[in-house]
């Protein structure tokens, strides 16, 4: 998957680097996300959230017109995104579940690299789905 990394920390991009391994074309931006950088997401298909930067419904729809699908956060929380948002928008939100396999940041980027592993196979990715859609398979998993 062509994905977007904004805002993310040395340690958070070496092990995202690591886990990633080459699967994903991942493009990486020092800068934070704003409405002014969302440009750089052009032509890409996932947006990576890191460090909390928030998400409002005016950025959705700006990542709607660029084309992405999808949004995944290392955090734990989804309180920085607008997810009404996005769901009227048609995009998945995938975070990293809260457990100990995933408090570490070399654990959180696996999950993130495990996320877009599921999308770019046309599956969902289970209890890391933050989706307000109805789809039944992520609410059962939870």
């Amino acid at each position: 998957m062509k994905a977007i990394a904004y805002n993310i920390k040395p340690d958070e991009k070496e092990w995202l680097v690591l886990a990633n391994y080459k699967k994903h074309d991942i493009t990486i931006i020092a800068n934070s996300l704003t409405v002014d950088t969302l440009v750089f997401a052009d032509g890409k298909e996932v947006l990576l959230v890191f460090n909390n930067d928030f998400l409002t419904a005016e950025m959705i729809a700006g990542l709607k017109l660029l084309g992405l699908k999808y949004i995944a956060t290392s955090s734990f929380e989804t309180d920085h995104l607008d997810l009404k948002a996005a769901h009227i928008a048609g995009m998945k939100i995938a975070n990293v579940p809260l457990s100990e396999k995933t408090q570490t940041p070399r654990m959180r980027m696996e999950q993130v690299i495990k996320n877009l592993d599921q999308w770019a196979a046309g599956k969902c990715v289970g209890k890391a789905c933050c989706c307000q859609n109805n789809c039944g398979v992520a609410k059962t998993l939870k």
